[in-house]
């Protein structure tokens, strides 16, 4: 453990690093802002948070705009159509985020009159606010000292203190620990900071420790062991799945249907197909689950597609049909005006670039 005047000393020399080295992001409130009496959006930082979650920030950041131009309000994005929200949501993906936006943002409005709760316990809960967005909503919004912990901040404390539990058993103790570092009179820019810490100077490979404002008090440092932490379980091989989808084209438009609003890919577009299994069947397993008999090709090659807990092979198969079958009729050259995943589009790509 560090003592008072060992946390003071590392408080005050990240909030010193974070004043000259801080990323400016379009949603962030810097503390330059703050002296000049500019107070966070809680509805710009939920959005940018909801977003970032499994997201690059740089990624993030064009979602963000778009949304904001669409749905300046969280009033103007609860009124708005669920599927619209995919679809401005496809390409991001986690699409269970984008479901719980809306469901989030239509809460607010009804049992909080369009303002977002003032504290961690009640952003708590709200659908798609994890511990993590609730403190960093709280801390940057509303000024309350919370602990503020994600995958960054974990990454800084395992290696400060050389926590050997392994990962994620050891996520109780990190967050104990960070919880003693966290500074009850800054808690808005200490957040920031410490997560700026850990994305880019604490990173997992290739620490900047030269840079780092914290780096006499880290304990991994002073021993040469910062690769060694977080420490981990060693991997198990990824699980393969396999499946097939059905390419059905009439005069530049595709079938399409939606996916159940429960699972993997849920609510969102897709070419019609089968379930996917852990085996690969035969093909004729495949083509007899076919939406419509047709005289089926198979595209040559597969689609692969990694998702968090598995790999996923696509077959796809491909034939013509009469529009007036289709469940859903998508023109090829307005696929932007459907939620469609970056796994469809691979799908479909991998047809029409044959």
């Amino acid at each position: 453990m560090k003592s008072s005047q060992e946390i003071k000393a590392m408080r005050t020399a990240l909030l010193a690093w974070y004043k000259r080295e801080g990323r400016t992001l379009p949603w962030r409130i810097r503390p330059e802002d703050r002296a000049g009496g500019v107070v966070a959006d809680p509805y710009k930082i939920w959005l940018s948070e909801i977003m970032c979650q499994q997201t690059t920030t740089t990624a993030a950041g064009e979602y963000w705009h778009k949304f904001l131009r669409a749905w300046p309000t969280v009033q103007d994005l609860a009124a708005a159509p669920r599927d619209a929200i995919l679809t401005a949501w496809a390409g991001l993906g986690y699409y269970a985020r984008a479901r719980n936006l809306h469901k989030c943002a239509g809460m607010v409005c009804a049992d909080y009159g369009g303002v977002f709760p003032d504290n961690e316990a009640e952003l708590l809960k709200l659908p798609g606010i994890g511990p993590y967005s609730a403190a960093a909503i709280a801390s940057i919004c509303y000024n309350e000292a919370t602990n503020v912990v994600d995958g960054n901040v974990e990454r800084v404390i395992s290696r400060i203190f050389r926590v050997q539990t392994p990962m994620p058993k050891a996520k109780p103790e990190i967050r104990g620990l960070a919880a003693g570092l966290a500074d009850p009179k800054h808690p808005g820019d200490y957040a920031q900071a410490l997560m700026d810490l850990g994305a880019h100077i604490c990173k997992p490979k290739n620490p900047k420790c030269s840079d780092c404002p914290w780096q006499g008090a880290c304990g991994a440092y002073k021993s040469g062991t910062m690769a060694d932490y977080p420490k981990r379980k060693a991997k198990t091989a990824r699980p393969v799945r396999y499946g097939a989808v059905f390419y059905i084209e009439d005069s530049g438009h595709i079938w399409l249907r939606q996916r159940p609003d429960k699972g993997l890919l849920g609510g969102m577009m897709e070419l019609p197909g089968t379930d996917w299994t852990d085996a690969k069947p035969d093909i004729d397993t495949w083509l007899a689950k076919a939406p419509i008999k047709r005289n089926w090709q198979q595209v040559e090659g597969e689609v692969k597609h990694v998702f968090t807990h598995f790999t996923l092979y696509l077959t796809v198969f491909k034939a013509q049909a009469s529009a007036d079958n289709f469940e859903i009729n998508a023109n090829l050259a307005k696929l932007d005006d459907f939620a469609l995943p970056s796994l469809m589009h691979k799908a479909i790509n991998h047809v029409t670039q044959q």
